[in-house]
């Protein structure tokens, strides 16, 4: 606290237009973050480094969500900062980027309150180190976020593809040919989709076919998000020698997302992690 002598505390604060309480403050001492280690550290560390080797791609909080998936039933959870801290001072956290934010007018909101309301679906190409492509559609629900499936060809894929597809995800979420209510199939506008025994095809299923509007990807936002993550977290940090060797690893890269893979829309949690606790 400082010494005022014969000037009053209330006067003094007045008069440098501050706080009364802040005169009473003492100098604490600060404690340097980089310096700053707590005893179970060294153990997070290599739960950390076991992780990141694997799963090089991801961030503080996402590794926080797959610690806490390892170490919580015997030491309880742990503090995002905690490993915040611990990755910055060993030089494992990811280097910033600049996000070029576009302005858009939004048309909508794709995510829904429950599941089986809205699926969304969407194609993209992976290419190999051999010049050769993969072509992938896949299914999306827009409240858990599970691909619930997908098909991949080494030729462009047609509309029969898409069919399967169809076939494919409802059968896995209903284990029939027809869905318990109508439910909508969000793509764009590619002419796979828009195919007259395609949208025959979802009516007898019962999906209702929804498309995109013109020159607006981010209609479909949460099916171009799936494919940023899935390129960087699986195809970028592996060597895709060939389209066959892809078509090998797909049907895991897809598990490991639904099981495994935290997302910060879902409190943190996978997919089915997701579903399970609701």
């Amino acid at each position: 606290m400082l010494n005022l002598g014969k000037y009053k505390i209330l006067r003094v604060s007045k008069n440098l237009k501050i706080s009364r309480q802040s005169i009473y403050k003492n100098k604490t001492k600060v404690v340097c973050m980089k310096n700053y280690v707590k005893k179970e550290d060294t153990f997070l560390l290599s739960i950390i480094k076991n992780i990141l080797e694997n799963r090089p791609t991801y961030g503080y909080k996402r590794v926080t969500a797959m610690v806490n998936n390892v170490i919580q039933e015997n030491h309880g959870k742990v503090n995002k900062k905690r490993i915040y801290r611990i990755m910055k001072n060993n030089g494992l956290l990811l280097p910033k980027t600049e996000v070029q934010r576009k302005e858009h007018t939004g048309t909508g909101k794709i995510i829904t309150l429950h599941s089986n309301t809205r699926w969304c679906s969407y194609g993209f190409e992976i290419r190999c180190f051999n010049d050769e492509k993969v072509y992938v559609a896949f299914s999306l629900d827009c409240r858990d976020r599970e691909a619930i499936s997908y098909v991949a060809s080494k030729e462009p894929l047609l509309g029969k593809n898409i069919q399967d597809l169809m076939i494919h995800s409802v059968e896995k979420r209903f284990n029939n040919l027809k869905t318990q209510r109508q439910i909508e199939w969000l793509s764009d506008r590619g002419s796979i989709y828009r195919d007259k025994s395609v949208q025959n095809l979802a009516r007898n299923l019962g999906l209702k076919p929804c498309y995109t509007a013109a020159y607006s990807p981010s209609s479909n936002g949460m099916a171009e998000a799936f494919v940023g993550t899935f390129k960087r977290d699986y195809v970028y940090v592996n060597d895709c020698y060939s389209a066959d060797w892809v078509l090998e690893h797909l049907e895991e890269w897809f598990y490991d997302y639904n099981h495994h893979a935290p997302h910060s829309g879902l409190a943190m949690m996978s997919p089915i992690q997701y579903q399970n606790s609701h």
